[in-house]
């Protein structure tokens, strides 16, 4: 005949509910870290592979519009679509692929600067598009003289 010890019977018991508990808590916590990983393996970007970021045109003549390509390569997994394309001033007017670009095929942004202030100038453009860690920015810079002279 055996002789339970209450004390000793509730105190065991107790220790083994902690001990469940925390196991239960552990594969818990590793089940969720681990659906995240996964969601965010499984979750490809697109991704901006420019040519260039920035355009000197060097000396331009007054009032005469330059234009340039910005050109891309789309190197992520999923399509980009560009949603907004925005000059810093409205001297810089900014066009854009409106497709989405699919993995590995080219887009563009073409910008076109009026001219219309005489001297140095630097202009953003500011890209927004399904990529990740926000826009990214795109400049041309020159400067704007009254009789175009060849650059020296």
């Amino acid at each position: 005949m055996y002789i339970v010890n209450a004390k000793n019977y509730s105190l065991n018991s107790k220790k083994k509910y902690r001990t469940m508990i925390k196991k239960f808590f552990l594969a818990g916590l590793i089940l969720i870290f681990g659906a995240i990983i996964t969601a965010n393996a499984q979750f490809q970007y697109p991704s901006f592979n420019w040519d260039n970021t920035e355009h000197d045109f060097g000396k331009i003549q007054h009032l005469d519009p330059v234009v340039f390509e910005f050109e891309f390569i789309n190197k992520g997994q999923a399509p980009l679509v560009i949603s907004e394309v925005e000059g810093s001033c409205g001297c810089t007017i900014a066009e854009y692929t409106k497709d989405p670009v699919m993995p590995g095929k080219k887009g563009k942004v073409k910008a076109t600067f009026d001219a219309s202030a005489l001297g140095k100038f630097r202009k953003s453009i500011k890209v927004v598009a399904n990529v990740e860690g926000g826009p990214e920015y795109l400049y041309i810079k020159g400067t704007v003289i009254e009789e175009a002279q060849p650059d020296e």
